[in-house]
């Protein structure tokens, strides 16, 4: 896997998600594009994907491949052949980068860790665990089917497998006090990964959890409360040296997400499976949702798309800096969006020390990181409105 070199080599890079859409059972927290099935027609399955891919791959032959994230769903459930057959597709049909990165989430249980060997030989080289905690009873009430310590050995499982690997944790739970949150986030960098992805625990609309919430069943933590939590996670990360790279990310230097950090600094990206999400030459592309829907369309369209819409100036703007505005980089406006961002209200919330700003790149402080939607809709200029 090696891209091309000297005069021919594609300059415009490009991150490949491919998304599985099945789990076992649904989380309670989870509002991502995943379904619970008695039956996946694996070969089917596989053959769908692959001729999605082959059409994104048409329409975007001048890109160099940088990163592969299989996502979900959960993908570890995928046949290994079946990764191996999308990997070996995607690198003969692009330009290779010399250091592609090949990330596939997985849920740390027995019967997937049992596969992580053959899915290292496909060719995944980093993989992301969904650990979610390292308490039992928060396990449970996060609808989470591992305990701590099947998690732990499919950990040890995974970082002797994979050249790469991270895990996800969830914090900031009704009951979860500072210290406990603390004494488990220290635990999790002692087990030697140069990444980690901590989430507050947020409750998304349409969830078990937005049920539970809406009936009384439980109180999540108000505003103050969580920014103390994610003041500690910052301050107890940067310590190891793994400083926040992103509002929620944190890794260890050279060790980022590069699948990750082309979505956040508004890089191309295709998407395919159900649900898919893409972006190319300021286009957003967007697969059918329900696997069902997905699959008819393969076989009506050869691929999977259900809207392909061009973004206007504002648009791309308004994403650009939403995702920008995440990094700890910050983002360097393009000249284009320049009319988009209200100025005045950058160097007012500079003033206030929520932003750094050196000419057209702007950035937020840690304490701005607190409240970036608030920083995001001041600094976007409504063209609709005028401010």
């Amino acid at each position: 896997m090696v891209g091309l070199s000297g005069a021919g080599r594609a300059t415009t890079p490009l991150g490949l998600y491919i998304h599985w859409p099945f789990c076992v059972s649904k989380c309670p927290y989870c509002d991502f594009n995943s379904h619970v099935r008695d039956h996946v027609d694996q070969q089917a399955w596989r053959e769908a994907l692959l001729a999605d891919l082959r059409y994104e791959a048409a329409l975007t032959s001048g890109h160099e491949l940088r990163s592969i994230f299989f996502g979900g769903g959960t993908p570890s459930l995928m046949p290994p052949e079946t990764v191996a057959a999308l990997i070996d597709a995607a690198t003969g049909l692009w330009p290779v980068a010399a250091d592609l990165e090949i990330t596939l989430e997985a849920n740390p249980s027995s019967v997937e860790a049992d596969r992580f060997a053959d899915i290292a030989h496909a060719g995944v080289n980093r993989l992301s665990l969904g650990m979610q905690s390292l308490d039992d009873a928060a396990l449970r009430f996060l609808g989470r089917a591992h305990g701590v310590a099947e998690g732990l050995a499919a950990l040890d499982v995974a970082q002797r497998q994979f050249d790469r690997v991270t895990f996800d944790l969830i914090y900031a739970l009704p009951d979860q006090s500072l210290a406990a949150w603390e004494a488990m986030l220290r635990r999790a960098l002692g087990f030697g990964t140069t990444h980690l992805s901590l989430y507050q625990l947020t409750i998304e609309a349409g969830t078990r959890f937005a049920t539970l919430v809406q009936q009384g069943q439980f109180i999540p933590k108000d505003a103050d409360e969580a920014a103390d939590f994610f003041e500690l996670t910052q301050q107890v990360t940067a310590d190891a040296g793994l400083p926040a790279y992103e509002v929620s990310n944190h890794a260890a230097v050279g060790q980022e997400s590069r699948h990750n950090l082309i979505y956040w600094r508004y890089q191309d990206y295709a998407g395919i499976g159900p649900g898919a999400h893409g972006r190319r030459g300021g286009l957003a592309t967007t697969r059918h949702r329900k696997p069902e829907n997905w699959t008819a369309a393969m076989a009506r369209h050869g691929h999977g798309m259900q809207e392909e819409v061009l973004l206007l100036p504002q648009e791309r703007a308004a994403e650009r800096l939403l995702m920008g505005i995440r990094l700890v980089e910050g983002l360097d406006v393009p000249a284009a969006d320049a009319p988009h961002i209200n100025w005045d209200q950058v160097d007012r919330l500079t003033t206030q020390g929520l932003m750094t700003r050196q000419g057209n790149h702007i950035a937020a402080t840690a304490n701005g990181m607190l409240v970036l939607n608030a920083l995001i809709e001041a600094c976007f200029k409504d063209d609709a409105h005028g401010a």
